[in-house]
Protein backbone atom coordinates (compact mmCIF):
# COMPACT_ATOMS: atom_id res chain seq x y z
CA UNK A 1 0.00 0.00 0.00
CA UNK A 2 1.27 3.45 -0.95
CA UNK A 3 0.48 6.19 1.59
CA UNK A 4 0.76 9.98 1.44
CA UNK A 5 -0.75 13.16 2.89
CA UNK A 6 -2.01 16.29 1.19
CA UNK A 7 -3.91 19.48 1.91
CA UNK A 8 -7.06 20.82 0.28
CA UNK A 9 -7.80 24.54 0.56
CA UNK A 10 -10.94 26.58 0.02
CA UNK A 11 -9.16 28.23 -2.91
CA UNK A 12 -10.04 26.49 -6.18
CA UNK A 13 -7.61 24.52 -8.32
CA UNK A 14 -8.11 26.61 -11.43
CA UNK A 15 -7.97 24.78 -14.75
CA UNK A 16 -8.87 25.75 -18.29
CA UNK A 17 -12.57 25.72 -19.01
CA UNK A 18 -14.93 26.67 -21.80
CA UNK A 19 -17.22 29.69 -21.76
CA UNK A 20 -19.40 31.45 -24.33
CA UNK A 21 -17.41 33.79 -26.53
CA UNK A 22 -16.87 37.15 -24.90
CA UNK A 23 -17.93 35.94 -21.42
CA UNK A 24 -14.86 35.38 -19.29
CA UNK A 25 -15.62 32.79 -16.60
CA UNK A 26 -15.09 34.06 -13.06
CA UNK A 27 -14.38 32.09 -9.92
CA UNK A 28 -15.32 34.05 -6.82
CA UNK A 29 -13.49 33.03 -3.66
CA UNK A 30 -12.13 34.46 -0.44
CA UNK A 31 -8.46 34.27 0.42
CA UNK A 32 -8.08 32.04 3.47
CA UNK A 33 -5.68 29.45 4.78
CA UNK A 34 -8.45 27.19 6.10
CA UNK A 35 -7.94 23.70 4.79
CA UNK A 36 -8.62 20.01 5.16
CA UNK A 37 -5.70 17.64 5.52
CA UNK A 38 -6.07 14.18 4.05
CA UNK A 39 -4.08 10.96 4.26
CA UNK A 40 -4.71 8.14 1.87
CA UNK A 41 -3.49 4.71 0.96
CA UNK A 42 -3.89 2.90 -2.34
CA UNK A 43 -3.43 -0.77 -3.08
CA UNK A 44 -2.24 -2.56 -6.19
CA UNK A 45 -5.80 -3.83 -6.72
CA UNK A 46 -7.08 -0.23 -6.95
CA UNK A 47 -8.58 0.23 -3.49
CA UNK A 48 -8.51 3.68 -1.90
CA UNK A 49 -8.50 4.31 1.86
CA UNK A 50 -8.68 7.90 3.06
CA UNK A 51 -9.02 9.92 6.25
CA UNK A 52 -9.62 13.67 6.51
CA UNK A 53 -9.37 16.24 9.28
CA UNK A 54 -9.36 20.02 9.68
CA UNK A 55 -5.77 20.31 10.90
CA UNK A 56 -2.39 19.11 9.73
CA UNK A 57 -1.56 15.46 10.35
CA UNK A 58 0.95 14.59 13.05
CA UNK A 59 2.62 11.30 13.99
CA UNK A 60 -0.24 10.22 16.27
CA UNK A 61 -2.70 10.78 13.40
CA UNK A 62 -0.51 8.61 11.16
CA UNK A 63 -0.60 5.82 13.75
CA UNK A 64 -4.38 6.12 13.92
CA UNK A 65 -4.53 5.77 10.13
CA UNK A 66 -2.24 2.71 10.23
CA UNK A 67 -4.55 1.11 12.82
CA UNK A 68 -7.51 1.89 10.58
CA UNK A 69 -5.78 0.19 7.64
CA UNK A 70 -5.07 -2.95 9.67
CA UNK A 71 -8.74 -3.13 10.75
CA UNK A 72 -10.03 -2.56 7.22
CA UNK A 73 -7.65 -4.93 5.44
CA UNK A 74 -7.72 -7.61 8.10
CA UNK A 75 -4.19 -8.82 7.47
CA UNK A 76 -0.58 -7.75 7.24
CA UNK A 77 0.06 -4.40 5.58
CA UNK A 78 3.20 -3.23 3.79
CA UNK A 79 3.15 0.58 3.80
CA UNK A 80 5.43 2.45 1.43
CA UNK A 81 5.58 6.17 2.14
CA UNK A 82 7.89 9.17 2.02
CA UNK A 83 10.47 10.08 4.66
CA UNK A 84 8.40 12.82 6.30
CA UNK A 85 9.45 13.60 9.89
CA UNK A 86 6.00 12.55 11.15
CA UNK A 87 6.59 9.11 9.62
CA UNK A 88 9.87 8.71 11.52
CA UNK A 89 8.57 9.98 14.87
CA UNK A 90 8.88 8.06 18.14
CA UNK A 91 5.09 7.49 18.28
CA UNK A 92 5.22 5.59 14.98
CA UNK A 93 8.23 3.55 16.06
CA UNK A 94 6.56 2.69 19.37
CA UNK A 95 3.44 1.55 17.54
CA UNK A 96 5.48 -0.73 15.30
CA UNK A 97 7.45 -2.22 18.20
CA UNK A 98 4.67 -2.58 20.78
CA UNK A 99 1.20 -2.55 19.27
CA UNK A 100 1.23 -3.61 15.64
CA UNK A 101 2.18 -7.23 16.46
CA UNK A 102 3.95 -7.51 13.11
CA UNK A 103 0.84 -6.54 11.16
CA UNK A 104 2.43 -3.38 9.70
CA UNK A 105 5.76 -3.12 7.93
CA UNK A 106 6.96 0.32 6.81
CA UNK A 107 9.30 1.10 3.92
CA UNK A 108 10.32 4.64 2.92
CA UNK A 109 10.65 6.01 -0.57
CA UNK A 110 14.09 7.41 -1.34
CA UNK A 111 14.34 11.05 -0.27
CA UNK A 112 15.46 12.12 -3.73
CA UNK A 113 12.41 10.74 -5.55
CA UNK A 114 9.06 11.94 -4.16
CA UNK A 115 7.54 11.57 -7.62
CA UNK A 116 7.79 7.78 -7.25
CA UNK A 117 4.83 7.74 -4.85
CA UNK A 118 1.70 6.74 -6.83
CA UNK A 119 -0.46 8.42 -4.21
CA UNK A 120 0.72 11.78 -5.59
CA UNK A 121 -1.27 10.90 -8.73
CA UNK A 122 -4.37 10.42 -6.59
CA UNK A 123 -3.97 13.91 -5.12
CA UNK A 124 -3.47 15.42 -8.59
CA UNK A 125 -6.54 13.63 -9.91
CA UNK A 126 -8.71 14.76 -7.00
CA UNK A 127 -7.51 18.37 -7.17
CA UNK A 128 -7.33 18.92 -10.93
CA UNK A 129 -10.06 16.61 -12.25
CA UNK A 130 -12.68 15.88 -9.60
CA UNK A 131 -12.43 19.23 -7.77
CA UNK A 132 -11.32 21.48 -10.61
CA UNK A 133 -12.69 25.02 -10.39
CA UNK A 134 -14.67 24.14 -7.24
CA UNK A 135 -15.05 27.19 -4.99
CA UNK A 136 -16.12 26.47 -1.42
CA UNK A 137 -17.15 29.09 1.13
CA UNK A 138 -16.81 26.88 4.21
CA UNK A 139 -14.81 23.90 5.41
CA UNK A 140 -18.06 21.92 5.68
CA UNK A 141 -18.76 22.55 2.01
CA UNK A 142 -15.20 21.56 1.06
CA UNK A 143 -15.51 18.37 3.13
CA UNK A 144 -18.76 17.49 1.33
CA UNK A 145 -17.20 18.13 -2.08
CA UNK A 146 -14.15 16.05 -1.16
CA UNK A 147 -16.27 13.14 0.07
CA UNK A 148 -18.24 13.17 -3.17
CA UNK A 149 -15.01 13.30 -5.19
CA UNK A 150 -13.56 10.35 -3.25
CA UNK A 151 -16.75 8.33 -3.80
CA UNK A 152 -16.49 8.99 -7.54
CA UNK A 153 -12.80 8.07 -7.58
CA UNK A 154 -13.35 4.81 -5.70
CA UNK A 155 -15.62 3.72 -8.54
CA UNK A 156 -12.77 4.36 -11.02
CA UNK A 157 -10.30 1.66 -10.03
CA UNK A 158 -8.56 1.97 -13.38
CA UNK A 159 -7.56 5.54 -12.50
CA UNK A 160 -6.06 4.33 -9.22
CA UNK A 161 -4.25 1.49 -10.99
CA UNK A 162 -2.97 3.96 -13.60
CA UNK A 163 -1.45 6.05 -10.80
CA UNK A 164 0.42 2.93 -9.68
CA UNK A 165 1.53 2.05 -13.22
CA UNK A 166 2.75 5.57 -14.02
CA UNK A 167 5.96 5.40 -11.90
CA UNK A 168 6.52 1.85 -13.22
CA UNK A 169 5.61 -0.31 -10.22
CA UNK A 170 3.48 -2.73 -12.23
CA UNK A 171 3.18 -3.43 -15.92
CA UNK A 172 0.03 -3.07 -17.98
Amino acid sequence: MFVDESGFYLLPAVVRTWAPMGETPRLVHYHTKDHISAISGITLSGELYIAMQERAFNAADCVRFLKHLVRQIGGKVLVIWDGSPIHRARVVKDYLCNESKGMVHLEPFPGYAPDLNPDEGIWNYLKYVELKNVCCDTIAELRREMRNAVVRLRRKREIIKACIRQPGFVSN
